[in-house]
């Protein structure tokens, strides 16, 4: 049997394999400085940016690519830790939603900066991706629509 490797297939093992490349690098980042992973960055991160600074589950869940129940296994410990808190919606008590706390926002502020020192350090050895940063984020935000 011969396979043919398409440009397609390429193409996305490639954006597989620099996404856990990525994904790994963040995660040792913010984990040896910060405490978290990037996951419970990229939640943390969403409902800094939420637009009533409070967020349903399945809006988290839809900013960050996981399960509302994903969400809300992700989000038990992050309230332990006092990170975020969360509450009944006043409209409908069977939908929680979740904010941060201050806490929560220190963190971020935090994180974010241990994400921009990482990230300037890999695009320090990528000359041109740097040099096509923002083609690059025009690109992979329309990817997949």
């Amino acid at each position: 049997m011969n396979l043919q490797i398409t440009q397609e297939q390429t193409l996305s093992l490639a954006l597989a394999a620099a996404w856990n490349r990525l994904e790994k690098r963040l995660d040792s980042s913010l984990g040896s400085i910060r405490g978290i992973s990037l996951a419970e960055y990229r939640l943390l991160r969403a409902l800094s940016e939420a637009p009533s600074s409070w967020a349903s589950r399945v809006d988290l869940a839809h900013a960050v690519g996981l399960t509302p129940s994903g969400v809300t296994r992700a989000l038990r410990p992050l309230e332990k830790l006092g990170l975020i808190s969360t509450a009944k919606s006043k409209r409908d008590a069977r939908l929680a939603l979740a904010s941060l706390t201050s806490a929560g926002h220190e963190l971020v502020d935090d994180a974010s900066g241990v994400v921009n020192d990482t990230m300037k350090a890999i695009l320090d050895r990528s000359p041109k991706v740097s040099a096509r940063m923002d083609e690059m984020i025009e690109l992979l935000e329309g990817f997949g629509y």
